[in-house]
């Protein structure tokens, strides 16, 4: 699978991680940084794509398009479309920018809104990646366990760089006797989590 990282996402890839590592270090407002996943996330996170049940693959969080072409790439090894919600209005462009220099069109449905509102529209979801503002991920969370398949998969993006913040959600996904989940110490910490 990842050898058939095309020479158009490898360059959009380059160009990606260049614009993180720069809005890491001259002080880029938050809301306007990328803050996109590191490559062994992004690799991790095609794997279990993969690995996952057939269904709708989601991302909520979509950014520039990042974690989105690896996503893509585990999409099109198991001929699925990848559907990522994306809220700001100027990630969005910078997402739409990205899918089209990648080649992704035809792979990932962009939609521009607030996920925790438009989730109830699907069923039959078999795979999330879960990396929008922290004060979300438990309104997310409940949106999509329900709609989820059985062996599905979510994953929570920054379990351990943000685990005072996202304290209260960890406990109640730990607690929660409709998945089984474990925190994964790869870079920021990934929760994963399977729908029994």
């Amino acid at each position: 699978m990842f050898r058939e990282i095309s020479d158009l996402m490898k360059e959009r890839m380059n160009y990606l991680e260049l614009i993180d590592k720069e809005d890491r270090i001259n002080g880029t407002p938050k809301s306007q940084r990328l803050r996109q996943i590191p490559p062994e996330t992004g690799k991790f996170i095609a794997l279990m794509l993969a690995a996952s049940p057939d269904g709708i693959a989601m991302e909520i969080g979509t950014s520039a398009g990042y974690s989105s072409m690896w996503l893509a790439l585990a999409c099109r090894e198991t001929n699925r479309k990848l559907i990522t919600f994306e809220i700001l209005e100027e990630k969005v462009k910078l997402a739409c920018e990205t899918f089209s220099k990648a080649g992704l069109e035809d792979i990932v449905e962009l939609v521009h809104g607030d996920a925790r509102y438009l989730i109830n529209k699907y069923s039959g979801i078999s795979f999330c990646f879960l990396d929008c503002d922290k004060d979300y991920y438990l309104d997310c969370y409940e949106a999509i366990i329900p709609k989820m398949v059985r062996g599905g998969i979510l994953i929570a993006d920054n379990a351990i760089s943000h685990a005072d913040t996202l304290k209260p959600f960890l406990d109640y996904v730990y607690n929660d006797p409709r998945v089984d989940a474990l925190l994964i110490p790869l870079k920021n910490g990934e929760l994963v989590c399977r729908k029994k």
